[in-house]
């Protein structure tokens, strides 16, 4: 698992990781690591196409789902795996570069949606980090 991005913690049944980073924008990249590594088990996922993202949303928690939902919307719907991503948030708005590959060539793990359950997005001494749990 590289650095201390991300890390994956006990949940009974579905995947509940925890992102870190010196601002939001770095949370919300490694969110897309962290998401990367659980779909792939870790196998390096190339970077030969890329998708602009714009979501706007109520709240930071809102954000991050609907983010979430659309790494596996183009997953399920295109077949586009997402290895990294350039992101920028502004208040509830955010703008980015999602990074990635055809996911005909790896295999992959399944992801059925992003929750609520467990989420939270905060700031801390170091900067801030972000709690998922995924539905699989």
């Amino acid at each position: 698992m590289p650095s201390k991005k991300f890390e994956f913690l006990e949940h009974t049944a579905d995947i509940k990781f925890r992102t870190s980073g010196k601002n939001l924008n770095e949370v919300f990249e490694n969110v897309v690591l962290a998401v990367a590594y659980y779909l792939t088990g870790g196998v390096k996922i190339g970077n030969k196409e890329q998708r602009k993202i714009f979501l706007e949303k109520d709240n930071l928690e809102s954000l991050m789902y609907s983010f979430i939902d659309e790494i596996i919307y183009l997953l399920d719907s295109s077949a586009f795996l997402v290895s990294k991503a350039e992101i920028q948030i502004s208040g509830n708005k955010l703008i980015g570069i999602l990074y990635g590959d055809s996911a005909q060539k790896y295999e992959i793990s399944q992801i059925k949606a992003a929750t609520y359950a467990e989420m939270h997005i905060k700031e801390n001494l170091k900067g801030w980090e972000a709690q998922v749990v995924l539905d699989v």
